[in-house]
């Protein structure tokens, strides 16, 4: 397990009311499952400052709850400070992939940015979370079910990297 230090990963979306909070809620939930919740510590941001302090969208909240996650989380900025708090930065979309790396202030820094659905197994060539926000239920149904099979995959990635054991 990580050395006794526990690992810490911040999802980040545009405006963290949507994609990232969802991801949050679920990695939360996926972690449990693996009774691993203790080994970590997880937060999510936005690359923009739209939506400061607000709860995540009701739609979120809603598909969020209807899986037995409850998202209380208030949305916040990314700042230059997260690379020193965190040790992975799984970003939504290539849009806030390229806003993430451009306050990075070295290499170290980048190592530590991925694409989230880069851990999809499922996903073949697009690495995009989509953006449900001027969409329906329906698109935040699918953001709930790709997040949650990059989720899987991410902690996949993290046993075979051997920095984490599950039993």
């Amino acid at each position: 397990m990580n050395n006794g230090s526990k690992i810490k990963v911040l999802f980040v979306c545009l405006g963290n009311i949507c994609r990232s909070p969802l991801a949050e809620g679920v990695f939360q939930s996926v972690l449990k499952s693996y009774n691993l919740e203790d080994a970590f510590v997880i937060d999510s941001a936005g690359t923009s400052n739209y939506h400061v302090g607000d709860l995540a969208d009701d739609r979120a909240r809603k598909v969020a709850k209807q899986n037995g996650i409850i998202l209380n989380h208030r949305a916040r900025q990314f700042i230059s400070q997260d690379f020193t708090n965190f040790d992975y930065i799984l970003v939504m979309d290539h849009l806030n992939y390229d806003a993430v790396l451009s306050i990075s202030k070295d290499a170290n820094d980048q190592q530590k940015v991925f694409l989230f659905r880069s851990f999809d197994e499922t996903n073949i060539d697009d690495y995009n979370v989509p953006d449900p926000y001027y969409g329906g239920d329906d698109d935040f149904i699918e953001v709930m079910e790709i997040v949650s099979r990059a989720s899987h995959g991410f902690i996949k990635f993290l046993e075979q990297d051997a920095k984490i054991s599950i039993a």
